[in-house]
């Protein structure tokens, strides 16, 4: 097949720019030939809360990428459309996060079906996303409008998409594995190379940090004596999204500030395998959630996890083989990180994540497409 991909990648980082280039590699490994459409220009600066878009790492090798899409230019998405229906495109792959985006993808994807060739698949991470705005539905509904099927990532997802439409073809399948951030380290090499205590224990928070990824629970669980006297610190791996004042009171009111490490700035690529490796286990105390992609980086890496029962987070997270599930309050997850050291649970877990992991290989993700279209 043709495939192109409009979405997130190189120059852009983070997590939609890992999965749109993941599945590029998928397809091109299975013969097909690849293009993707990324942006010139994703989001306007003010509605930008990190402290930049753009990547510090190498290009990623193989891959024809071109910066086309202006998200905020309706002439240029006439232009985008028409390039991409001339091309035609067997399959054409929109990536779905965001109502934002909605105007910019919806109105490219109505432009390349007219072709009457191409299959306009959306893998969607939300439909309705986790900090609500206005105009939300309405800009949904004109993507869903737009696109020939998808493929969603949980049911939680799958769900929500019913309140859009019920007829077009519907795909579940997890998110895949990331498997493209390096090898796993030994651990003590790991700590030194962070510049951590190398006789402490770990618990891993990574990613961007928002309202809704609960970080606030977890600084509250780690108020709890019982972790204190465990020798057990809290690594907190990513950038802020948001004010920093109200997580650094936080700190200071818990008295927390020896039992915390922050490394706040964003983690490269080349980075991420230093402190996944150095962990003991992956904590996600999310208030809401759909799936999340830090899940696939720790099965990659082998990492026992503790998630809240929101979402599809409880979908891939088997209680008590890989890790637990608990709820979203900061006793629960207290209660659940001192059964984990006081039963000395990592070695058990761990195996249980190698077995677990081999159900998330990409090509489950290209065959949800395939039936999709099909």
């Amino acid at each position: 097949m043709r495939v192109i991909i409009v979405g997130t990648a190189y120059p852009y980082r983070g997590g939609l720019s890992a999965f749109n280039e993941r599945i590029a590699y998928e397809y091109l490994s299975q013969g097909h030939e690849v293009e993707i459409y990324t942006f010139s220009l994703q989001y306007p600066g003010f509605l930008f809360p990190g402290k930049t878009q753009y990547s510090e790492e190498p290009a990623p090798e193989g891959l024809t990428i071109y910066r086309k899409v202006n998200s905020c230019n309706p002439f240029n998405w006439i232009k985008v459309g028409r390039e991409i229906r001339k091309k035609r495109p067997d399959l054409m792959i929109t990536k779905y996060w965001l109502p934002f985006m909605a105007p910019c993808l919806g109105s490219i994807e109505r432009l390349v079906r007219k072709n009457k060739h191409t299959r306009v698949i959306s893998i969607l991470d939300n439909i309705i996303p986790h900090e609500h705005r206005i105009g939300d539905k309405i800009f949904s509904k004109y993507f869903v409008g737009a696109t020939d099927g998808f493929v969603a990532m949980s049911k939680s997802v799958l769900g929500d998409l019913g309140l859009f439409d019920t007829k077009k073809p519907r795909q579940f399948c997890p998110h895949p594995l990331y498997d493209h951030y390096g090898k796993i380290l030994p651990k003590e090499e790991a700590k030194n190379i962070i510049g951590i205590d190398s006789n402490t224990r770990y618990v891993l928070f990574f990613g961007f940090i928002r309202t809704y990824k609960g970080l606030d629970l977890l600084f509250d669980a780690f108020a709890d004596s019982r972790l204190k006297e465990m020798n057990v610190k809290l690594l907190v791996a990513g950038e802020f999204y948001g004010d920093p004042k109200p997580y650094m009171d936080q700190i200071d009111r818990l008295g927390i500030q020896d039992r915390v490490v922050l490394k706040t700035d964003f983690i490269p690529d080349s980075q991420v395998n230093r402190y996944f490796s150095a962990a003991d286990i992956v904590a996600q105390p999310y208030k809401s959630a759909t799936q999340s992609g830090v899940t696939q980086i720790a099965f990659h890496f082998e990492k026992p996890m503790l998630v809240t029962n929101v979402g599809g987070l409880p979908e891939i997270v088997p209680d008590g083989k890989i890790g637990y599930v608990v709820e979203p309050d900061s006793r629960s997850i207290a209660d659940a990180l001192v059964l984990y050291f006081k039963e000395e649970k990592e070695a058990s877990f761990t195996e249980g994540v190698k077995e677990e992991k081999k159900k998330y290989a990409w090509t489950e993700m290209t065959k949800a497409i395939e039936q999709v279209m099909k």
